[in-house]
């Protein structure tokens, strides 16, 4: 049906095999832009990074402890895997992260929709939702949700954080959505309106799916700082990973080892799921 509609509404579509044949070849991709040299480029530079960081603690004459860190990982005994705090706070940190954009994406296109509705109530209720948001520190936003809204309504700790992150992150992933549909050209609504479609049934089969490839590489970003972003709930005794990681420091006193190793489990986190969202994206195009 988009097909249809595209070639309905774009009647230059006509001339395409000769502007196809004007266009000069493609030039074959320069060496140094290939993904493998970026490869390189990248563990070049997160090796730098290493050795800075460790010609830092040598110069404090730091007594490295790594054969201790993976006991904090997992274990395994009589035959039984164990895990240990950091994986289990990776565990509540990835179910904060899934719930969260759940909601979020819910939220977001929610509001984007009441914003572009028409009605003058709902354009305002989206315009200071989102405006107050954005406008006001996440940490901010924790306290006053945890202290005061959840413990009116007996929203459990867990959950009052979940919603927190849903609602921060929500207002961002308005303005994509918005963004996304606003650059549907105009022709695809009125040509779906023609056609005698409901506005369900338009922005279900025409114009969420143009708007669906332009929305997934910010939208693929609201969920990876989801993950980083979901290490606030610490202040509100959340035993995420960044919580359990601070207890280990505070009982082994393994500060760089911990903290490095917290940080390397967000980064396989956050590099997986940027990975899939870039596959989601291309996929996409394809179609």
């Amino acid at each position: 049906m988009t097909a249809i509609l595209n070639r309905a509404t774009r009647p230059d579509m006509l001339n395409v095999n000769s502007d196809a044949k004007s266009k000069p070849p493609a030039r074959a991709m320069a060496w140094h832009r290939t993904p493998w040299f970026e490869a390189v480029q990248f563990l070049v530079l997160m090796a730098l990074l290493l050795l800075l960081v460790l010609k830092g603690a040598n110069s404090m004459g730091y007594d490295w402890k790594w054969e201790k860190v993976p006991r904090y990982i997992y274990r395994v005994i009589d035959g039984e895997l164990i895990w240990g705090p950091l994986m289990k706070g990776l565990f509540v940190t990835l179910d904060i992260a899934l719930w969260a954009g759940l909601i979020a994406m819910g939220i977001g296109l929610v509001t984007a929709l009441l914003r572009m509705s028409g009605s003058i109530v709902g354009s305002a209720i989206s315009w200071v939702y989102i405006e107050v948001i954005r406008n006001t520190p996440i940490l901010v936003q924790m306290l006053i949700f945890y202290f005061i809204i959840a413990a009116v309504l007996g929203i459990p700790r867990q959950w009052a954080g979940i919603l927190c992150l849903a609602f921060y992150e929500g207002a961002f992933a308005a303005e994509i959505i918005r963004g996304g549909i606003v650059a549907v050209r105009k022709g695809q609504r009125e040509a779906a309106q023609s056609l005698g479609f409901s506005g369900y049934d338009m922005y279900r089969d025409i114009i969420l799916p143009q708007a669906v490839p332009i929305m997934l590489p910010p939208l693929g970003g609201i969920i990876v700082n989801l993950v980083k972003h979901s290490s606030i709930v610490s202040v509100i005794a959340v035993f995420d990973l960044t919580t359990q990681a601070r207890t280990v420091v505070s009982d082994t006193f393994m500060a760089f080892e911990i903290w490095l190793t917290a940080a390397a489990m967000y980064l396989v986190v956050t590099v997986t799921l940027s990975i899939g969202v870039s596959w989601l994206e291309r996929r996409y195009r394809t179609a």
